[in-house]
């Protein structure tokens, strides 16, 4: 890692850390700061990132990011009953041009995956979610992408990059190791309907905002599935968020994305999370510190209940359809079900991470009822393609 990279938090941030009780989160990680030494990463399990960065955002939204209120707030929450071990690494500042930006991210976020360590990378603007994506090309894995977002983010015009046009880089440029993009929370009118044929055209998936917030535990297994997480803090309605720019009077509430963020962090499988479009107000610091808490809350209590074949803490299931049986398995840990997608003749070894989806138990009782599950059919036609 190159550290050359990461300047310090800032002594403001510290002079309010000093004043905390002993058992505040900021009193109980590890912080680079001016007069200190770079954090010890050996035994560190998550690594705050700030990126300074906002300058492919719109003209009306554009504007320097508060990381140094985020963190006041952030650390004076309390610790929770956790075993992880926390580091903030300090801030990325915004490149010479955006390009060197995506580099020192990507550099950052690829040592820290291959430490084993989730970097919860904060600030910036929504196209970070791609120098993020590429960090994984070096690990040799397809990658899960899921995006909490009111939109898209394809491109609707020859420029590929940009704060709300990412995706149409990250589904073009070589390497391509995106197995699956989900979108949770968008809207409909924010996005053409030639976006919403090509998700589904893509065997993609995506979630209304109406749908997801009338039951928000239909997320849950997307979750549950995915590497890399994007949260984009205009998806939260505006009052929310104090009103600032660039917000929507419809969006997730506090409670709800911050059972988003729990979902997130209590996956075994994600390895990344991206708080970004943070806006400069005290009520959208005060919920982005509360949004990180429910992240790493949630990481803490990760159940690594995966059903591997030689795992005994799980119950198999097997429902009979005319076509094929579809093998279900429930852990008894969690209670969680994963749902497999057979293995293919020939199938690339990028994808058997693959043939074992979480699902739900009410799309169990669906499939015992003749209703193979949606999900499930999109991923068994990546794997055909």
């Amino acid at each position: 890692m190159n550290i050359e990279f990461l300047s310090p938090v800032k002594n403001v941030v510290l002079a309010h850390n000093e004043l905390l009780p002993k058992q505040a989160l900021g009193r109980t990680i590890q912080i680079h700061s001016e007069k200190g030494a770079f954090p010890d990463l050996s035994n560190v399990q998550l690594a705050i990132v700030g990126v300074k960065d906002t300058r492919s955002e719109t003209a009306d939204a554009h504007g320097e990011v508060d990381l140094e209120a985020i963190r006041i707030e952030l650390y004076k929450l309390f610790f929770g009953n956790w075993h992880a071990s926390i580091a903030d690494l300090g801030d990325i500042e915004a490149g010479e041009t955006l390009k060197d930006t995506y580099f020192a991210l990507t550099d950052i976020t690829n040592s820290l995956l291959k430490q084993n360590i989730i970097p919860i990378v904060i600030g910036g603007s929504q196209d970070l979610t791609y120098a993020m994506y590429r960090a994984y090309d070096t690990l040799e894995q397809m990658v899960n992408l899921t995006s909490v977002n009111s939109t898209f983010d394809f491109s609707a015009s020859d420029e590929l990059i940009a704060s709300n046009a990412y995706m149409s880089k990250v589904i073009m440029e070589q390497p391509n190791n995106l197995f699956n993009y989900a979108v949770v929370g968008y809207q409909t009118y924010f996005n053409a309907q030639e976006e919403i044929d090509l998700m589904e055209k893509l065997f993609f998936d995506a979630y209304r905002l109406g749908e997801v917030i009338n039951d928000i535990s239909i997320v849950e297994p997307v979750f549950r599935d995915t590497d890399l997480v994007s949260l984009d803090m205009t998806a939260i309605k505006a009052s929310e968020m104090g009103y600032a720019t660039h917000t929507f009077p419809n969006g997730f509430d506090g409670r709800e994305i911050c059972a988003i963020a729990r979902y997130a962090g209590i996956s075994d499988k994600v390895t990344a999370f991206g708080l970004l479009n943070t806006r400069k107000t005290l009520q959208c610091a005060q919920l982005s510190a509360q949004i990180l808490w429910y992240f790493i809350e949630g990481f803490n209590y990760r159940k690594k209940d995966y059903p591997f074949i030689t795992n005994i803490d799980y119950n198999k299931y097997i429902v009979p359809l005319e076509e094929m049986d579809l093998c279900f398995f429930e852990s008894n840990i969690s209670g969680r079900w994963w749902i497999e997608v057979p293995q293919i003749e020939n199938l690339n070894n990028k994808y058997k991470r693959h043939t074992l989806l979480p699902c739900t138990h009410k799309e169990y009782l669906q499939a015992s009822s003749g209703v193979v599950p949606e999900r499930w059919w999109k991923a068994y036609k990546k794997m055909l393609v």
